[in-house]
């Protein structure tokens, strides 16, 4: 007897009860790799935290978030005004393509998973010509790397890195010629437009010949439009007045007070670290890890992040590192997760109601 088909209703619980397991096996797999090796930490109960230290962490966390919320929420404004389109809720919109975005960063090997998906869900949700909507993600995307790579410069130029860790700075700077690949590429795209048509043109062209394209006439149009309308927006983006400023000012933001969070977890756990050596050290390690191919630069970070951490005491780092980690990886996932949870209760209700 053939087993009977699932109702659509059992393949959607299915596939939650797999998603959700996906995540927790990538949490795990993260945490046994990270954390797996406590040995050496402390006890809990005799750890002393200063707590109240710890809310300028969380306070850091938040500002981050909301300077890359309002620079995604700014580009849908500007870009919605120049292609005649009505905004509607463009907020929620940068919410949900921003921390979803962080979120398939996180649970992807490379991050290489947050802008396909932010791509996908402006195309989606926003309303916009496709290539408006690819090239806020992806803009949102260099100007993060842009700012980045200045602030990482003036650290590395300025001795901002605390201790002698010639290997770390080697790493650092090779990674910073990571962050430098996809900006350069992107202009490249975007100014040279009729090179990228012709070489995706002659992909298109291979894929058809092999039958993974069917439609080649239909499918050679769709790129030669998208890339014009691609390369189009993301010279909107730079020619609107401010635009381009304000959201490297956003992304700086962003980058810096993500990167001072270690130092507000090294002095709730004890540690006597300066401020501007610790941000440098942190950047630089972030530089480092960059080019790692883990989820959430799983292993690396752990390993790399000591050095920031080194200045506690052994049975310290543990928990200190603990909770970074949270703020820097595990909430992402969190986040993405809830989200997840309200749109479907958003459309189950939108269902009900119809």
């Amino acid at each position: 007897m053939s087993a009977k088909k699932l109702s659509p209703e059992w393949r959607k619980i299915l596939l939650a009860v797999l998603f959700i397991a996906l995540n927790v096996g990538v949490i795990a797999v993260t945490a046994t790799s990270e954390f797996g090796n406590s040995s050496n930490a402390a006890k809990l109960s005799e750890i002393k935290i200063n707590w109240w230290l710890l809310l300028p962490a969380v306070l850091c966390f938040l500002v981050a978030i909301t300077a890359e919320i309002s620079k995604y929420a700014l580009m849908i404004k500007r870009m919605s005004s120049a292609k005649n389109f009505k905004e509607k809720n463009g907020w929620k919109l940068a919410r949900r393509t921003v921390l979803l975005g962080r979120y398939y960063d996180n649970i992807t090997p490379a991050a290489v998973g947050g802008q396909p998906f932010q791509i996908y869900y402006m195309r989606k949700n926003s309303g916009l010509p496709s290539g408006a909507s690819t090239s806020i993600p992806m803009f949102g995307m260099i100007s993060l790397q842009v700012a980045f790579i200045i602030i990482a410069l003036i650290c590395f130029l300025f001795g901002g890195v605390a201790g002698d860790y010639p290997a770390l700075i080697v790493t650092a700077w090779i990674g910073l010629a990571f962050y430098a690949f996809w900006p350069i590429m992107v202009a490249g795209v975007s100014f040279f437009p009729k090179p990228t048509t012709a070489f995706i043109k002659w992909i298109v062209k291979v894929l058809a010949k092999i039958k993974i394209v069917k439609n080649r006439e239909k499918a050679l149009k769709k790129v030669e439009n998208e890339v014009k309308e691609y390369a189009d927006s993301v010279k909107m983006i730079l020619k609107t007045k401010g635009l381009f400023w304000q959201t490297i000012l956003l992304s700086l933001i962003f980058n810096l007070f993500i990167a001072a969070i270690p130092f507000f977890v090294l002095t709730a756990f004890g540690g006597d670290v300066n401020f501007w050596s610790c941000l440098g050290t942190t950047i630089a390690v972030m530089s480092a890890v960059y080019f790692v191919p883990t989820p959430g630069n799983a292993g690396a970070a752990e390993g790399t992040f000591f050095v920031v951490f080194s200045a506690l005491s052994s049975g310290y780092v543990f928990w200190a590192m603990l909770v970074w980690r949270f703020f820097s990886y595990y909430i992402y996932i969190i986040i993405g997760l809830v989200l997840y949870f309200l749109s479907y209760l958003e459309k189950r209700r939108k269902g009900v109601d119809a």
